[in-house]
């Protein structure tokens, strides 16, 4: 029997739970690699890692060294003009972190202060809407852009950096971070797809379809992600 063919994620390799990591064995798990393994299964392929650098998520894609994008895309107006997005197969909030004992409780606690976020991100752009305070775009050409945001915070090079939640909540756990507050903006999540494959993107919206009609991603959410409300009403 022949092998399935192989369906080519783009994604980043790094520690983001509950959305992915990897084992102890080295495999990718997660929200959004289950995501990925249903849809393969879904079209009949088998899941292959197309790791990149968050920089070159949207080069990668256009050079066809993936499928599609599936690696905490926001679909923002800017994105739109890289790719073609699906359905969302998730929605988050935002949410700005500190050091733990920092001062910063809102908004208004933010004029002056350096606030990091993603270059060209939903979250960069939340981050320019805080008056008065100082934003600090980081490059996705690290291997941890994340990380690399944690560790300004940790040195004092910014006083606060803005990401979706459900990235933050784990981070909260460590004892210097703490969440400031969060921003209910119900970012929508979506599978970016090179502009010339449009039927190639209906398939994957279809597929997508099918795993929210019969409830298949959101035994997938609640899994990985039991303290966030399920998004989608089959």
């Amino acid at each position: 029997m022949s092998a399935l063919p192989k369906l080519r994620v783009i994604c980043c390799d790094l520690p983001a739970p509950p959305l992915f990591e990897r084992d102890a064995n080295g495999e990718r798990q997660g929200y959004e690699a289950d995501v990925c393994r249903l849809l393969a299964a879904q079209l009949g392929f088998e899941v292959e890692w197309a790791y990149e650098n968050w920089a070159d998520f949207y080069p990668a894609l256009h050079a066809g060294r993936g499928d599609f994008i599936l690696c905490g895309q926001g679909i923002s107006d800017y994105r739109k003009t890289l790719a073609d997005f699906t359905a969302p197969y998730a929605v988050f909030d935002e949410a700005v972190m500190v050091k733990r004992g920092s001062p910063i409780r809102s908004v208004a606690d933010l004029v002056g202060k350096r606030v990091g976020a993603i270059a060209n991100s939903l979250n960069m752009a939340l981050a320019e809407t805080f008056t008065g305070a100082i934003c600090v775009p980081f490059g996705g050409d690290s291997d941890d852009v994340l990380g690399d945001m944690v560790q300004a915070v940790r040195d004092g090079n910014i006083d606060a950096f803005v990401d979706d939640d459900v990235a933050l909540v784990p981070l909260a756990e460590e004892e210097d971070l703490a969440i400031a507050f969060s921003v209910p903006t119900q970012n929508r999540w979506g599978i970016a797809v090179d502009k010339s494959r449009s039927q190639w993107r209906i398939e994957v919206d279809t597929a997508l379809a099918a795993l929210i009609a019969d409830g298949r991603l959101q035994k997938a959410w609640e899994y990985w992600m039991p303290g966030l409300n399920y998004p989608f009403s089959r």
